[in-house]
């Protein structure tokens, strides 16, 4: 071992100045090349879709990149931080509100949102959780307004309330107050989850809503009977007058065919008196005589001779 090495320092004895110096700038000039390569290599990085990238310089945003593709940085005075370009989800934490009734509900919702402008939301924010803490603070407060205005009924039921959808509203409120700070977020929908009272109010309020919804039935069913009660008389009513109607006009079309027929038989019996004398004598038999009729009545009067057969 110290032959060789004492070999080494003999034959470096033995360049000469000029060789040295060659092997120093060689060696010096892969150094070189190596620290460029790793310099561009550094200054190079991808914007990925659905991200932003922040450069900054000495702790300053200079610039923000959102397009997808290669970029570059000066390396080593730039940094690179990375914001997410796509929606996210925040689950806010149950909170507990008054309603107008005076109830108290554990409310739990979530909300979409967005970054809209990085550079607002770093200069007012700072960072992701301190945009969605501020986000969480503006949806809470919103929700206390809009929930505490209402009675408990009118939030269990937004269907049948008359103030409008709540999620919305307070999508609206919640972006207007987030505008006007200029957070650089943007809120795409607020929806509340569920609303839970507590526990030891939740069987009461049961009960007396269970209690109110039996009562509005029993309401409902008796006002349905009434109805149907008038809609029977009237329809009855309808139907006697109906019947009046029609039997008076039978009772006038009757009449006025009774006399036509009278007419009628005046005019064609006028024509022969005897004939009509004969006809009425002949029906007045069909009607009192059958096979239990007696007929008493004295020899040689009309009556008696046309039924016996003696006429002229």
């Amino acid at each position: 071992m110290t032959t060789n090495n004492t070999n080494n320092v003999y034959e470096m004895k033995k360049m000469s100045p000029k060789e040295i110096k060659r092997y120093v700038k060689i060696g010096l000039s892969l150094l070189l090349v190596v620290i460029i390569a790793i310099l561009f290599i550094s200054s190079m990085f991808v914007v990925k879709e659905g991200e932003y990238k922040v450069i900054r310089q000495f702790g300053e945003v200079v610039r923000i990149e959102s397009e997808p593709g290669l970029n570059f940085r000066i390396p080593l005075l730039q940094s690179i931080t990375t914001l997410p370009n796509k929606k996210l989800v925040y689950d806010v934490n149950e909170r507990e509100i008054n309603t107008l009734d005076k109830k108290r509900i554990i409310i739990d919702n979530y909300a979409i949102w967005e970054i809209t402008d990085p550079a607002l939301m770093i200069a007012n924010a700072r960072t992701e959780m301190g945009a969605e803490a501020r986000m969480g603070e503006f949806i809470f407060s919103v929700i206390r307004s809009e929930l505490g205005s209402m009675n408990y009924e009118e939030i269990i039921n937004d269907e049948g309330s008359t103030r409008g959808d709540i999620n919305q509203r307070i999508t609206e409120s919640v972006n207007s107050l987030l505008s006007r700070d200029e957070y650089g977020i943007q809120v795409d929908d607020v929806r509340i989850k569920r609303t839970d009272l507590p526990e030891e109010n939740e069987q009461s309020i049961f009960n007396r809503m269970i209690s109110e919804r039996e009562s509005q039935a029993q309401r409902y069913l008796s006002q349905g009977e009434a109805k149907k009660k008038r809609i029977i008389a009237q329809a009855d009513r309808e139907v006697t007058e109906m019947l009046s109607k029609a039997n008076a006009e039978a009772e006038q079309i009757r009449a006025e065919g009774e006399l036509q027929a009278a007419e009628l038989y005046n005019n064609s019996f006028s024509q022969d008196t005897e004939f009509y004398q004969l006809y009425r004598t002949l029906e007045s038999y069909k009607k009192t005589i059958d096979g239990e009729t007696t007929i008493i009545i004295p020899q040689g009067s009309p009556y008696a001779d046309v039924l016996l057969g003696y006429f002229e």
